[in-house]
């Protein structure tokens, strides 16, 4: 667990139940993380935390959430300036891509039919990526400081939403049936994704006895819980496959995971013989075969903008970063918002940095970090179907950065 100690530093222990196999890799010992870290990366956190039109306990107006969310990102980067003043950076093949993303995005931006709008959204994300840069030289960090303080924001982000659901629980589910944060405003899907990262990530420290049982059955019941909560059928099928891809990853060489993975398989064929229909019904939301099957709705928009005609360059270099909607109607697709956005090029980016994030993960070495990093790419991949995100600032990318961060080798000299 986390606690503050003097010096400006947290510490956090992984605790005594590593395996002298995983402690070598992760070199387990309470270790520090440096504050200022911790509150730049938060601050960036709180900026993609997209405030919704949804009813909170305590009234907030709308303007202030968007003024808090966007304004955190100028506090990220002082932060962060002040957590790096000597701007070491360290050069590494994902966040040159999201440079050119940033840099690109901006150029088509100035020429957007919605110059003001397109122009403020490049800008952000310009700074977004300045923010990261500023945090690389943590990057490869023995003790995983960025998993470590993007879960505690993962922790604090989860945490007030049950608490809104115990108090409110006519409000926390007043969205459809599906749970959403009424003490801070936050989309079911959004829930579903913070949930669907934590409780991964928490399997997997735990299968390689890097965090305790009772830990990791803490954040197992808070996560399983929030994601039935909020219906979200694309995290949890993300969930189930970049866990079976990092147990897959891990499978030779830990014997947990191999029992786990055993007694998984057989409680999913228990239950889906005991309770099919009740797992039929939750899956199915309440819609119809025809609604199910055009992924409510996104796949009419997805057709529409498939059958619409575009000058040649707007194909090549989209129109600039928008509110991913087209003729009002939500994109709800990384891929479809990031072609309407950045046109061709934005999608052969995004390619670019997924595979250069998967290239680095079957080359490294295998042990937690690497099983971490599938996860997490993973997910994202899953999710990025019915989701945005890997075209412009959002959680995606800081959970990519920390993907990457896991694989990237140890500072020469130690961590920082």
């Amino acid at each position: 667990m986390s606690t503050p100690v003097l010096g400006g530093r947290w510490t956090w222990s992984w605790g005594a139940t590593a395996d002298p196999a995983t402690a070598r890799v992760l070199q387990t010992r309470a270790s520090e993380v440096p504050r200022l870290l911790l509150m730049a990366w938060a601050a960036l956190f709180f900026n993609v935390l997209t405030p919704t039109p949804v009813s909170t306990i305590v009234p907030i107006p709308s303007l202030l959430t968007h003024a808090m969310a966007q304004g955190s990102l100028l506090v990220a980067l002082v932060l962060a300036l002040l957590a790096n003043p000597r701007i070491v950076v360290r050069p590494n093949v994902f966040l040159v891509l999201l440079s050119v993303m940033a840099v690109v995005a901006l150029a088509v931006s100035i020429h957007s039919q919605f110059l003001l709008g397109s122009t403020y959204r490049a800008v952000r994300l310009v700074g977004f990526v300045v923010c990261l840069w500023l945090l690389s030289p943590w990057w490869g960090s023995r003790e995983l400081v960025l998993l470590r303080v993007h879960r505690l924001c993962l922790w604090a982000a989860l945490v007030p939403v049950a608490v809104g659901a115990l108090l409110a629980p006519g409000k926390a589910f007043a969205f459809d049936g599906r749970l959403a944060g009424v003490i801070w405003p936050m989309w079911p899907t959004a829930v579903a994704h913070y949930a669907a990262v934590l409780l991964g990530t928490s399997v997997v420290l735990w299968m390689c006895r890097v965090i305790g049982g009772r830990h990791a059955l803490l954040g197992v019941v808070l996560c399983t819980a929030c994601l039935v909560g909020t219906h979200t059928r694309t995290a949890l099928l993300g969930v189930v496959v970049g866990l079976v891809v990092a147990a897959g990853s891990l499978f030779l060489g830990h014997a947990r995971v191999r029992r786990t993975s055993a007694s998984t398989l057989a409680a999913v064929i228990v239950g889906a013989t005991f309770f099919a229909p009740q797992v039929l019904n939750w899956a199915a939301r309440g819609q119809s075969s025809e609604q199910a099957t055009q992924l409510t709705g996104r796949a009419t928009v997805w057709s529409a903008v498939s059958d619409t005609t575009r000058p040649r360059l707007q194909e090549l270099f989209g129109t600039g970063l928008s509110d991913k909607s087209f003729k009002g109607l939500s994109v709800d697709s990384s891929w479809v918002a990031t072609y309407l956005d950045l046109g061709w090029f934005g999608i052969v980016l995004v390619v670019s940095y997924l595979g250069a994030l998967l290239a680095m993960a079957v080359t490294a070495a295998r042990g937690p970090r690497r099983a971490l990093a599938l996860f997490l790419i993973t997910y994202c991949i899953v999710s990025s179907i019915t989701e945005t995100g890997l075209g412009d600032a959002s959680a995606y990318l800081l959970d990519l950065v920390v993907a990457g961060s896991l694989l990237s080798r140890a500072p020469q000299g130690g961590s920082r």
